[in-house]
């Protein structure tokens, strides 16, 4: 069985979970920009950002971030979640979707009525009951499907 930590839970994975999200998140230019996001979510006071892992046998296996905006246009929507990975060796096991189960309770316990995301895939999201709203734009100018999911 798996278990979910909070990262500033569990500080001594602290770099290895930065080079997990970087390598499946980032490019060769944004190493810091995970690392610097990462750090300060692990000492702020405030209820978001933080960043997760799934751990099964001590074997960082999954993750994801509560965050207060996923880099795109819809600036008026928040928290985010995102960065929701399962390693390869893993899927087919509903890790994800326990990912996601985790992240809507700590979003209710945090105090938010709805949780929101984005996503370039077809038809995982609406299997756990995530509605497609629209779209969001990036700043690269392209868009993306937007979700919302209530935290009732």
């Amino acid at each position: 069985m798996f278990e979910i930590y909070e990262l500033n839970q569990k500080p001594e994975l602290f770099e290895e979970a930065v080079t997990l999200f970087w390598k499946q998140w980032g490019n060769e230019h944004n190493y810091e920009f995970y690392r610097d996001c990462m750090l300060h979510s692990c000492t702020t006071t405030d209820e978001i950002p933080r960043f997760y892992i799934a751990l099964f046998d001590q074997t960082l296996i999954g993750t994801y971030a509560l965050i207060r905006n996923d880099l795109n246009s819809r600036q008026d929507l928040y928290p985010w979640v995102a960065c929701v990975y399962v390693d390869p060796q893993y899927r087919g096991q509903e890790i994800g979707s326990k990912l996601l189960q985790h992240a809507i309770f700590q979003a209710k316990v945090k105090g938010y009525k709805k949780l929101y995301l984005t996503t370039d895939l077809d038809g995982y999201y609406e299997r756990y009951g995530w509605t497609h709203i629209g779209e969001a734009y990036g700043v690269s100018g392209g868009s993306i499907k937007l979700y919302e999911k209530s935290t009732e």
